[in-house]
């Protein structure tokens, strides 16, 4: 598959600016990963975007490891020092609730695949703040499905 790098950073800049940022949007933080899980083992996750976190390739390896192993209901996973609890599984996507946050609203997170990358969205909030948060998530998504990405 040819990638429109380009096509990807423009619309990712689009998105981030009108949903992703401090108290008041939809999300807290957002992360693009390069995710291909039938690619050699070899071949390495690469973060393509980021924006409201400062994440590392390799602090994305045990959260890596988590999809490939496809067991979302059996275990907990971290990204960072937060760890969570699959709440939710659907075909392509799956939410999760923080279950170590301090914050009496809570944490969550939505994780979608594409056919070229994992889209993980961190909202603060409960069951209003997910719907919302998925709202928007599907809104990138289906800009990234339009070129088969």
């Amino acid at each position: 598959m040819d990638m429109d790098w380009a096509f990807v950073h423009r619309t990712w800049e689009k998105w981030v600016s009108n949903y992703v940022g401090p108290s008041g949007e939809r999300l807290k933080a957002a992360l693009l990963i390069n995710y291909d899980p039938n690619g050699p083992s070899r071949l390495l996750s690469v973060i393509a975007e980021q924006h409201g976190m400062k994440t590392k390739p390799a602090e994305l390896s045990p959260f890596l490891e988590f999809i490939k192993r496809d067991n979302l209901q059996g275990e907990c996973f971290f990204i960072g020092p937060n760890k969570y609890m699959v709440t939710s599984i659907h075909e392509n996507w799956f939410c999760a609730r923080c279950v170590n946050m301090s914050k009496p609203a809570g944490e969550g997170v939505i994780v979608m695949q594409t056919a070229a990358f994992l889209l993980v969205a961190l909202y603060d909030g409960s069951i209003g703040a997910a719907s919302h948060a998925m709202v928007v998530v599907d809104q990138f998504s289906w800009q990234l499905a339009r070129r088969n990405l």
